[in-house]
């Protein structure tokens, strides 16, 4: 298993019938159920998207400044500069604006820092060139909300600022001709949700006006997608708006470097969702800002010449593949780290190391925190100084967690979800405990645990069609606060499984009563997995139409697979059958013949369970850790004689079982001498008759 919980939703029955009965589809109203979408007219609204932005973009505190001193700037032909960030967002940001200013007649120039030389955010050096380069005004985008004294120095040789951004302020904001940012304390604009491009895209239809605000949209919707998704913004109000819009105009968009990207990656000419831009588009665009080279993938987005573009898109993919190969030795050696670090500091994990790529260990931080269910914070050594990249878990909160420790770090910035910082080397263990502390003191002292969540089970595979897959499709575009739906299996078969894609995938074919499903799992192989045909295992996945030589068939993308918790029909008739028993139940002949097991049976039972507890105490998922067991201890009926030597071991002092939900706690208990099974009141009424009403918790 990957994960260690699954928490799977349990849509109300009566919600899902009435929303069919209202007509859409039995996926799509599990869904819609599960997400607490309960009626014909919220299911509509739920789906309703809108075609337009409706909030004026002038609603923003300070937009009004920035739009009259860029305005000035274009009447006056001054230089402007543009100063972005090295992530998509920041990429898409810059690429935004620059093509709308240039539209105007301004001479423009670009500032994307260099992740590893530059580091985040604004920098003197930088502001120095720009102002020696001419430019008498300076637009941030998706950076500068924390650069008070980089924008302070820039006052003073004479470039003025305006400051947008979405990230979370401090106290006191930069002393810029204007700050934009819908997280100003003192901002009023009603969605706060928006990423540094959707910022950008605001700016620019104030500086279009009401009248050019459908064209501009029309235009730039696409990059704001892009940028949106790739940050991770939730999924909702305008934000939902911006990515719809920019998908549906994908194909038709203007600009030239994203269809080259786009056949480069191999998404020409197929539907574009949302998936396909987080998890294709966008860390191919990102690779470039990781491996130092950002100008590259913004020079792709501002490019013209269809021939210039595809050389640079398939320059672009091959920084993408040293990027994967980069991530994945950092991965490993992570990994490695954290199985030494003690209990008090898995709550959040603290790494190091100055071998890490330093433009690769924000990546692996994602990694991580969806791996151990916990913030992560990866740091990159180089000459006494760490540069750091974090990554939330569960919706906590890194910007508040990091001003908790401000004493310890130089310098730090970014949002709840994902943020960076600058520490000494010689602070690390000390910010380690007191991040641990303060996640710890968050969350009630629990420690983490790896947990899935699942939208709902499948209660009726044969309604699974693709043409249901297909329906839910009106439920995207996917992200933060509209996850892509996920369920779950539960009691399905193993009919086969084979490794394909070298090795580096497995192929699974399910089977659920007298339904059939293939699915495919990626990036596990048959070892980790440990599945074999027969084997009754609960299955979580995403549904998807698979296309194959030119025929598409439903397929299911595994998340995660286990054995099954669910009892099949056969061990459910055997646990009640023992129910019975040590109920003090009436049993016929043939029950009572079931359940008599020779001594050999007994034996080997005792003999599996010493082995499995010779370390102490086991903890485990019960109804496959009582399989496995059975299957050690062989013999006829061994599921059921199995579960009873259990009850009789526990009746006679030798083991202690509880049960919690679906987890098994079990112990050997210290015993002298001989112990007698016979005199067990479970046997006895097997060989004699007689009830017993006094039974212990079945295990």
């Amino acid at each position: 298993m990957k994960f260690e919980k699954w928490n799977i939703g349990t849509p109300d029955p009566q919600a899902v019938n009435l929303l069919r009965g209202a007509g859409y589809p039995y996926l799509l109203s599990t869904v819609l159920a599960a997400r607490g979408v309960d009626s014909a007219e919220s299911a509509a609204e739920f789906l309703d998207r809108d075609r337009k932005l409706t909030l004026s973009p002038m609603l923003m505190r300070d937009m009004d400044r920035a739009v009259e001193r860029i305005q000035r700037a274009v009447t006056e032909g001054e230089t402007v500069a543009v100063f972005g960030d090295y992530d998509v967002d920041g990429i898409t940001s810059t690429v935004l604006l620059m093509d709308y200013l240039k539209s105007c007649g301004v001479k423009c120039l670009r500032y994307i820092p260099r992740r590893i030389e530059d580091g985040y955010g604004l920098s003197k050096d930088a502001i120095s060139s720009l102002r020696d380069q001419g430019a008498t005004l300076m637009v941030t985008v998706d950076c500068g909300i924390t650069g008070n004294d980089e924008v302070e120095f820039a006052g003073s040789i004479g470039l003025d600022v305006v400051v947008t951004d979405h990230h979370e302020c401090k106290e006191d904001l930069p002393r810029a001709a204007a700050v934009v940012d819908p997280h100003r304390p003192d901002c009023p604009y009603p969605f706060k949700h928006l990423a540094g491009v959707g910022v950008a895209l605001k700016l620019v239809l104030a500086l279009g006006g009401e009248s050019r605000e459908d064209a501009l949209f029309a235009r730039y919707c696409t990059l704001a997608a892009i940028g949106t998704i790739a940050d991770v913004m939730r999924m909702e109000g305008e934000n939902r708006t911006i990515v719809s819009c920019g998908l549906e105009a994908l194909p038709h968009t203007d600009f030239v470097g994203v269809h080259a990207l786009l056949k480069e990656a191999g998404l020409l000419g197929r539907p574009i969702t949302s998936i396909q831009i987080g998890f294709v588009l966008s860390p191919r665009i990102n690779a470039a800002g990781r491996m130092g080279a950002a100008d590259l993938a913004a020079d792709l987005l501002e490019c013209s010449d269809p021939a210039r573009a595809e050389e640079m898109a398939r320059a672009l993919c091959e920084l993408n593949r040293e990027r994967q190969a980069v991530e994945q030795a950092i991965c490993a050696d992570a990994v490695e780290q954290i199985e030494g670090l003690r209990d008090e500091e898995r709550s959040a994990l603290v790494l190091a190391s100055d071998r890490w790529h330093q433009g690769v260990v924000g990546i692996v931080a994602s990694r991580l925190s969806e791996k151990y269910s916990c913030p992560s914070f990866m740091i990159h050594l180089k000459e006494g100084t760490g540069r750091g990249s974090c990554r939330s878990y569960g919706g906590f909160n890194l910007f508040a967690a990091l001003e908790s420790c401000a004493d310890l770090l130089d310098g730090f910035g970014g949002h709840e979800l994902a943020a960076g910082f600058t520490i000494p080397e010689g602070n690390i263990a000390a910010f380690r405990t007191r991040i641990n502390r303060y996640v710890r003191s968050v969350s009630g002292g629990e420690l983490p645990v790896s947990s899935l969540e699942l939208d709902a089970p499948i209660a009726c595979p044969a309604a699974v069609t693709l043409q249901e897959v297909e329906q839910l499709s009106l439920l995207e575009p996917y992200g933060a606060g509209n996850a892509r739906p996920a369920f779950a299996l539960l009691g399905a078969t193993v009919d086969s499984v084979q490794s394909v894609g070298q090795g580096k995938h497995l192929k699974f074919r399910l089977s659920k009563g007298a339904c059939r499903f293939d699915a495919i799992f990626f990036s596990v192989t048959a070892e980790e997995c440990g599945m074999a045909a027969g084997s009754r295992v609960d299955a979580a996945f995403y549904l998807q139409a698979n296309t194959f030589r030119g025929t598409t068939s439903l397929q299911l993308q595994l998340i995660d697979i286990r054995p099954s918790l669910s009892p099949s029909r056969h061990e459910a008739e055997a646990l009640d059958l023992l129910d019975r028993l040590l109920d003090g139940g009436d049993l016929t002949a043939q029950e009572k013949s079931r359940l008599r097991a020779p001594r050999e049976q007994f034996a080997a039972c005792w003999v599996a369970l010493e082995r499995r507890l010779r370390h102490g105490k086991a903890e485990a998922p019960w109804l496959p850790w009582l399989r496995c067991l059975a299957a050690e201890a062989g013999g006829n009926e061994s599921f059921l004689r199995t579960a009873l030597a259990l009850a009789v071991f526990r009746e006679r002092g030798l083991l202690a079982l509880s049960r919690r939900e679906d987890t098994l706690q079990a112990s050997l208990n210290p015993t002298q001498g001989k112990v007698d099974l016979t005199a067990c009141p479970y046997l006895a009424r097997l060989a004699a008759g007689g009830s017993n009403r006094n039974r212990g918790d079945l295990p």
